[in-house]
């Protein structure tokens, strides 16, 4: 197994569908590599000289793959929530972005995607809930009774 940039690749693998695990290379940019650097189709990652290795680590270094692709990506999405926009505010929500329909499967999507899972309490019942709303609910029903 060859690491390229910290990420895995296997050695059987052909360098054109290896490059496929880099997040942000798809088989376009997979494709235009390996013309780059006269790779053949079926060049397999094993088969890979020194000066292939470092050439092509070097051409992915100037590249914006990876954490730094998720770190773009992540950016967009809090700008377009600061700025309130419409696309900011479906991302806040978890609803689709993009115009999808959602009526039926978005619903799912928004279940099973959710960031903060809701937490369930190990406390005997009636302890958390009663102890913040009884106070308030005894203050207001004696400012009641002053009142009349």
């Amino acid at each position: 197994m060859v690491y390229i940039l910290g990420v895995p690749i296997k050695d059987e693998r052909p360098v054109k569908y290896a490059l496929l695990g880099f997040y942000g290379i798809g088989r376009a940019v997979a494709d235009n590599i390996c013309a780059k650097l006269s790779f053949h189709d079926t060049l397999k990652v094993k088969e890979l000289t020194d000066g292939q290795l470092t050439g092509l680590s070097q051409l992915l270094s100037n590249m914006t793959i990876e954490g730094d692709l998720k770190r773009q990506r992540d950016a967009n999405i809090s700008r377009f929530y600061t700025i309130r926009s419409y696309r900011g505010l479906r991302h806040a929500a978890g609803l689709p972005v993009h115009g999808q329909n959602t009526r039926t499967n978005a619903k799912t999507a928004k279940k099973l995607n959710r960031l903060q899972r809701r937490t369930y309490s190990t406390s005997p019942v009636g302890t958390l809930g009663w102890s913040r709303v009884l106070p308030t609910a005894v203050s207001i029903l004696q400012k009641i009774k002053h009142i009349h």
